[in-house]
């Protein structure tokens, strides 16, 4: 099979396409045929090596997984013996946490892994996506921003994969939303169900006091420091990158003020953990609640591309890679 795959840290010019043994699944295990992967900011830093942790967790000096990938959408090739969740050609989505192997036109997944049956009516594109942003957002907003009814909740980057699909699910949680974004994307935000828009490049929503119960910094570029007086006593500030700032803020805000920083590493959360919300985004898409937003897409042949796409910081929505069935370049 085919794999984009990667052996040195760096530009986007260290990926490349590579022929690699297909693998074979053993009991309890599924083969999926990979129709649908993305590529997304975690993508790239673990490609970069930055910030160091991620060499810590990765490999110190070239990558220990040389093929990156962590969301995919395809189709059921093969089962291991006693598999009963799945058969063939059954139409699937999954996460394969931190060992990676998306972007490959094959996946062995345990029968227990992050995986669920897509929607029927989405697309391999959809389904990836369902996989993506969603799973990211929801974790930070209902388990650690604890977000209810009632609450005003900010998106910071809200028109990306994961703040796009971080507006819809606080707005299923029954929170008050505002969105910020580019001047390009505020009807985007409007669309997706937010019920104020900041354009940042006219507006900065931390000049604001005591308005919002959790700022969702989805775009890494704020801090709790800057945040903080923008929070409501009891306000929370969560961040999806794991900068010595915010991990510092967390463990001072543990013990000490009304006012909370958190970060989580929710890809790293257990598949039974996974598998319901890949069920509750199925069925969210299915009622016309939550939907995918997609950038555009890349044949495998042009992953380099797509990471450098990613890399300039304004994608709206998912970046995603045809990596088998549809849409696939000759």
């Amino acid at each position: 099979m085919k794999a984009i795959t990667y052996y040195r840290y760096g530009a986007p010019d260290v990926v490349g396409l590579e022929d690699v043994p297909t693998p074979s699944p053993a009991a309890g295990e599924i083969l999926v045929r990979v129709h649908a992967g993305v590529v997304t900011p975690a993508d790239g830093a673990a490609r970069k090596g930055e910030p160091v942790l991620i060499r810590l967790m990765g490999g110190v000096r070239r990558p220990k997984q040389p093929i990156l990938g962590s969301e995919i959408a395809g189709e059921v090739a093969a089962v291991g013996a006693g598999v009963g969740r799945f058969r063939m050609g059954d139409r699937v989505m999954a996460a394969t946490g931190d060992a990676f192997g998306g972007h490959a036109e094959y996946v062995v997944l345990s029968e227990d892994a992050a995986v669920e049956r897509m929607p029927d009516g989405a697309s391999y594109e959809q389904g990836v996506a369902l996989a993506e942003g969603p799973a990211t957002a929801m974790p930070f907003l209902r388990d650690h921003g604890r977000v209810k009814p009632g609450m005003h909740v900010l998106i910071n980057g809200a028109s990306g994969s994961v703040g796009s699909a971080a507006i819809q699910l606080a707005r299923y949680l029954g929170a008050e939303v505002t969105g910020v974004a580019s001047t390009a994307n505020q009807e985007l935000m409007r669309q997706l169900g937010a019920d104020h828009v900041v354009d940042y490049t006219k507006a900065d929503f931390t000049a604001e006091r005591d308005r919002y119960d959790v700022v969702f910094d989805v775009a890494g570029k704020s801090s709790f420091s800057a945040v903080k007086g923008a929070l409501r006593d009891g306000g929370v500030y969560l961040d999806t990158y794991p900068s010595l700032n915010t991990v510092w803020h967390q463990l001072v805000t543990t013990r000490f003020g009304s006012k909370k920083a958190r970060f989580a590493a929710t890809g790293l959360r257990k598949p039974e953990q996974k598998r319901p919300d890949l069920v509750l985004f199925r069925d969210l898409f299915d009622q016309g609640r939550l939907t995918p937003v997609i950038d555009r897409s890349f044949p495998m042949e042009q992953a380099a591309q797509a990471h450098a796409y990613v890399d300039t910081g304004h994608k709206t929505g998912n970046v995603v890679l045809r990596l088998s069935g549809e849409g696939r370049a000759a």
